[in-house]
């Protein structure tokens, strides 16, 4: 009996229409573990899905992968959703994924975490990059839905606490598909204004998915990048999104961070008014502390009779003189007679006095001789009187010690 013969491509093709006709095939639900997860440059997503007995090859295109609220990884446990195919190519069969969700926690959860994660270690957090709010801002750009109840209660309460702040409403899309980039663009809006003093972006109450706008990446990155300090208000107070870490501060509602930022009217008059209160009585305390130095010092005797002042002034001036004039005479006199005495002492030590009392002095060539020792017989020497000199010619030289000498020795 004669066989048909098929190619390798009418039996892939043959296989292909078999799983896209199957009514569970065609439309299933799987749970599994993720393993080698792979992103192709293209947006497409590669992946097993795994149990503990066996592993199916799945596919992502890239259209469909923008939906994913949340990164998959290695290990995370997901539901599919999608139908059982095969590639003709390579007659390899798999799940090509139209939904996926995590099991356990959700994906919002599970993005928000990642998110988080993510900018946290890049410091976008920090309390470093937080921007410190003006205390008396002139105007305030509300970056929010113009229809909301929030935008109405923000301005009710500004212009109740300050009517002279000035709001700027920046109309954008607080919920939905395009929020994100539409809040993003309000920041940016206001930036570029440039005469904004704070920007508050927010919203009322919601689900996770209704405040899911403020918790994408593109809003944080435009949050982080304001150079005008931003406050965050979304939500109620046990609502937390990645705005508000990244927000120079965090309001726990739309209507709080108008009460952060603008200060009452009331307020500064009050303040006005006790600063006035603190300047009249430090002035008043001044004044009666000088009144009291005047006038105690117009009981002094400066004031009773000044001229018996000058008077005394005069009398002490004159015994001080006095005091000085005999000091210095005292002083004078004393050292005259040291000056004297010095005098007469230095006169009696000079040579020429020596020498009126009857003694010479021995000069050979020029210089002094005090000993015999210092003359050869034969030398020619001159002997200096107080009233002149002779030339000798030494014949004989005696040397004998003085008895005076030897005492000096002794």
């Amino acid at each position: 009996m004669h066989k048909q013969v098929l190619t390798v491509y009418q039996v892939n093709k043959y296989i292909k229409e078999i799983l896209s006709n199957d009514i569970i095939l065609s439309d299933l639900f799987i749970e599994g573990e993720i393993s080698n997860f792979k992103q192709h440059k293209s947006g497409h997503i590669y992946f097993k899905l795994k149990d503990n007995n066996s592993a199916i090859n799945c596919v992502k295109f890239a259209g469909g992968t923008s939906e994913l609220k949340f990164y998959p990884e290695d290990g995370m446990k997901v539901i599919v959703y999608g139908r059982i195919g095969i590639y003709e190519k390579t007659g390899q069969y798999q799940i090509y994924v139209d939904i996926m969700e995590p099991v356990g926690k959700g994906a919002l959860f599970i993005a928000f975490e990642q998110l988080k994660d993510k900018l946290q270690k890049e410091g976008l957090f920090s309390s470093t990059h937080k921007k410190e709010l003006p205390k008396d801002p002139k105007t305030i750009a509300l970056v929010t839905s113009p229809t909301g109840a929030a935008v109405q209660d923000m301005i009710k309460i500004a212009t109740r606490r300050n009517p002279s702040i000035s709001i700027i409403v920046i109309p954008v899309l607080v919920q939905g598909e395009n929020a994100a980039e539409s809040i993003s663009k309000g920041i940016n809006l206001v930036n570029l204004w440039g005469k904004a003093d704070i920007i508050i972006i927010g919203r009322g109450g919601g689900s996770a998915e209704d405040l899911w706008a403020f918790n994408e990446e593109i809003v944080a990155r435009a949050v982080f990048n304001s150079k005008i300090p931003i406050i965050s208000a979304v939500g109620h107070e046990t609502d937390f999104t990645i705005s508000d870490f990244v927000a120079d501060v965090r309001a726990s509602t739309p209507s709080s961070a108008i009460e952060i930022c603008v200060p009452k009217l009331q307020d500064k008059i009050d303040n006005v008014y006790y600063l006035l209160e603190k300047l009249n009585t430090n002035i008043n305390s001044k004044l009666n502390y000088n009144k009291t130095k005047l006038e105690n010092l117009c009981l002094s005797k400066s004031f009773e009779d000044p001229f018996k002042i000058i008077e005394d002034k005069k009398n002490d001036l004159s015994v001080i003189k006095q005091n000085l004039d005999r000091d210095i005479t005292v002083n004078f006199e004393k050292n005259y007679i040291k000056l004297q005495s010095l005098i007469n002492n230095l006169r009696n030590m000079a040579p020429l006095n020596v020498l009126n009392r009857g003694y010479s002095i021995l000069y050979k060539n020029d210089d002094i001789i005090s000993s015999v020792k210092k003359i050869s017989v034969g030398d020619n020497v001159n002997i200096h009187f107080k009233d002149g000199y002779i030339k000798v010619h030494v014949d004989d030289i005696k040397e004998e010690v003085l008895l005076w000498q030897e005492d000096l020795k002794n």
